[in-house]
């Protein structure tokens, strides 16, 4: 094995540890946001039914045909 050759081996060595840990540190960088996100999911279905958007609230929408025949 020449020095060349051992001095490839060393630089691709330390280029994969480089990226391994940026691999890593980005991961990592985006787990509060998931356990935040998760948290937050877990409230909303623990106060169940209780907080209804509007949509839910109101009936159904007449098609545009009915209302223009009322009017």
């Amino acid at each position: 094995m020449s020095w060349d050759q051992v001095t490839l081996l060393v630089l691709a060595s330390f280029g994969c540890v480089t990226l391994l840990l940026t691999q890593i540190s980005e991961v990592l960088s985006k787990v509060p946001p998931i356990i935040r996100a998760w948290r937050k999911v877990q409230a909303e279905l623990h106060r169940g039914g209780r907080h209804r958007s509007t949509a839910e609230r109101t009936g159904p929408e007449e098609p545009l045909e009915e209302r223009e025949a009322v009017e």
